[in-house]
Parts: C-alpha cells; sequence; structure tokens
C-alpha cells in the first residue's frame, strides 16, 4: 500500500463510498491500515485517518453545496453540539472496559444494519404542525435539479443525537457520519439525499477541527506519514466527487441500504476485534 498508484486507488474507493453515504470513509480506512501497517500506533492511523476524511468531507461538502442539499441550520447547529460529546467520550474511556462496550456497540451496530436494510429509506409522513411545537423547525428546500424537500424536525432531539455522535466516534475510532445519517434520516426524518449531505457536512467541521490538533502535536512530521496522506488525498477529492455524483443518480433506498451494509461491516469490525 506504499505504492502512490495503490494509495490514489483506495483514496478513490474511500472518497466515492464515503461521500454518497456521508460517512467519509474512515470505517474503511482503518482497519485496511491496522491490518496493512501493523507499526504504526492508534494515534499515527487515527491521524492519517482524520485527515483524509476531513479532505474528502470538504471536497463532498462542496459537491453537495452546489447541488445545495445542505441544511446550513441544522448542520452548524449539530456540528457545535457534536464537541462536548467528544470530550466526553475521550474521558469515558479512561474509565469504562472498552472491550466489554465494544461487544455492547458491535451488536448494536448490527442490529441497526439490519433495520436499515430492510425498513430503512421509507418516506415517513410528517403530521406534526410546527407552529403548535416549541423546538421544532421546519424546512423546505429546493435543490439545483428542482427537487423539492419539505420536512419538519424537533432541534432539541437533534442536539441531543449530536452529541451522541460527538461522543461515540472517539470512543470507538469510527467516523460520526456513520451513525448521523441514520440519525437524521429515521429519527429527525429528513431526506435521505439531505441527510447525507449535511452529515458530511458536520463531519467536515469535526474532523477539521480534531486534524488541527494532530497537526499542533506533530502527527503529520513524519515523512512516511505526509507520503501516505498525499497519495490518499490524491484518489480522495475526485473520489468525493463521484460519491456526490452518484448521489444524484441512486434513489434515497438505495444509499440507505449502502449505509446498511457498511454499519454491518463496522459493526462485525468491532466484534470481531473485541475477540482477538
Amino acid at each position: 500500500m506504499d505504492h502512490y498508484a495503490v494509495l490514489i486507488l483506495v483514496g478513490f474507493a474511500v472518497g466515492t463510498l464515503g461521500t454518497l453515504i456521508g460517512a467519509g470513509g474512515g470505517f474503511i480506512l482503518v482497519p485496511l491500515m491496522i491490518l496493512t501497517f501493523p507499526e504504526f500506533s492508534p494515534d499515527v492511523i487515527t491521524a492519517i485517518s482524520l485527515a483524509i476524511v476531513a479532505l474528502n468531507a470538504g471536497s463532498g461538502s462542496v459537491a453537495y453545496i452546489r447541488a445545495r442539499r445542505v441544511d446550513f441550520k441544522a448542520g452548524i447547529i449539530f456540528a457545535i453540539c457534536t464537541i462536548p460529546g467528544s470530550i466526553l467520550g475521550v474521558y469515558t474511556t479512561r474509565v469504562i472496559p472498552r472491550d466489554a462496550f465494544d461487544v455492547l456497540f458491535g451488536i448494536i451496530l448490527v442490529g441497526l444494519a439490519f433495520f436499515l436494510f430492510f425498513k430503512g429509506g421509507v418516506k415517513k409522513e410528517d403530521k406534526v404542525e410546527v407552529k403548535d411545537r416549541r423546538f421544532w423547525i421546519h424546512q423546505k428546500m429546493a435543490d439545483k435539479e428542482g427537487h423539492v424537500y419539505e420536512y419538519s424536525y424537533d432541534v432539541r432531539l437533534g442536539m441531543l443525537l449530536s452529541v451522541a455522535v460527538g461522543y461515540f466516534s472517539p470512543l470507538l475510532g469510527i467516523g460520526g457520519g456513520i451513525i448521523h445519517v441514520p440519525a437524521l434520516s429515521e429519527l429527525l426524518h429528513f431526506p435521505v439525499h439531505l441527510a447525507t449531505a449535511t452529515s458530511h457536512f458536520i463531519l467536515f467541521i469535526m474532523a477539521t477541527v480534531s486534524v488541527l490538533v494532530h497537526l499542533s502535536e506533530g502527527a503529520y512530521n513524519d515523512p512516511h506519514v505526509l507520503k501516505l496522506v498525499i497519495g490518499l488525498t490524491i484518489g480522495v477529492i475526485p473520489g468525493a466527487q463521484m460519491g456526490a455524483f452518484l448521489s444524484k443518480r441512486l434513489k434515497g433506498k438505495a444509499i440507505i441500504r449502502a449505509l446498511a451494509v457498511s454499519l454491518g461491516i463496522v459493526g462485525l469490525r468491532i466484534l470481531f476485534s473485541a475477540y482477538l
């Protein structure tokens, strides 16, 4: 995986799938790097993964913004709410048995994957009268292709879910988007295409903050690490554009099923790692 041609191909695949489902692609890159570079410490692997996720999310967000599918109000509010969750997640790793938690969360992810694959992506009937509900937000958006999306959500529930996403991301070492997308689409009733785009925008903010921290600590000073980041970057940026392009062509249910498969892979990986 040290050759630039391989790195570019891997980056392209990570960018395409990560942007398509709004998950960043870290769930693919981290286990791949663990297998390929056993000499790397978890901090190094995380630093590389976060750099690629940030670049992927940034490139994908530009495409989604051009397509007018990002809900900026929800994106900014929810991104801010991930910060305290991330802090709590870091402290929790010091006091909770990691193996036991990984087993529990792996089972939850696999169960969620089955639910989304067979039941997810179904259009919800919005019967909430927002004018009679405090803290509810009603949105009506039209994308660049003229598709009109109308939905309502409880901003308090969205903020709480975002704290949870921020909490689980550092705790389990997976991108928050893979949790945020089903939360937005199934619990807050965001249209799937807006859920993936908005999740990607949130992920860009989350990952960029983390990358800046790693940068300040010198995580990218190693020439080998820098080579990996550069090679993956060359592939991930056009891959993100491809993922956004495919998102326009696929139905919401197909995207949710792709996410379900990805969730299942992550859940099984966590369970497998816990029993090693």
